[in-house]
């Protein structure tokens, strides 16, 4: 008996007994694992391929040990360009030894549920209006500390036309 399994997003071809090599697992060495995601079982010449998963399949394993896989060395080079970068990366890995097979019967793990965001109700914050001036309303402002931006705005809100080609000192006069 045969079974296709995902443990760690691969997907394995477990049998009883078998010793597997597997990404990093957060559990202790020595613990027991179940993994559900049973994609094929095989029991002689009877084959149930899931869809995705099997319902009730389960694959029972135990934890041996922990450890970091060989050194791969990477190497980059580009060249004529004076480019060369050298990397390790060691690979951490468990080891697991299957235990049982389950074909059905097994109950799922518990498996964390999505918690349900509740949409909370704000009332809409007013819109801030921005003012650009705040000179406009001041009558007694020196008019001649202003800039030149600003004696054009105080002129489109008077409406006064041609403000584009004016020189401060022509804002000034049509503001008085």
């Amino acid at each position: 008996m045969y079974a296709i399994v995902e443990i760690a997003g691969q997907q394995f071809k477990v049998e009883k007994d078998q010793k597997l090599f597997v990404h990093r697992l957060d559990s202790k060495e020595g613990s027991k694992v179940t993994f559900d995601n049973v994609l094929l079982l095989a029991n002689g010449d009877k084959i149930s391929v899931g869809a995705p998963a099997i319902d009730g399949a389960q694959v029972g394993a135990k934890v041996l040990k922990h450890f970091k896989g060989n050194k791969v060395i990477v190497f980059k080079k580009k060249r004529r360009k004076g480019y060369r970068v050298k990397n390790g990366h060691r690979q951490a890995l468990t080891e697991i030894q299957v235990e049982n097979i389950l074909a059905s019967g097994a109950k799922k793990t518990k498996s964390v549920e999505k918690a349900v965001v509740k949409p909370v109700k704000t009332e809409p914050k007013p819109a801030k209006k921005v003012e650009k001036s705040k000179t406009i309303e001041k009558e007694n402002v020196d008019l001649s500390k202003l800039t030149v931006a600003a004696l054009k705005d105080m002129a489109k809100n008077k409406g006064v036309k041609g403000i584009s080609s004016m020189k401060k000192d022509d804002l000034i006069k049509a503001l008085s």
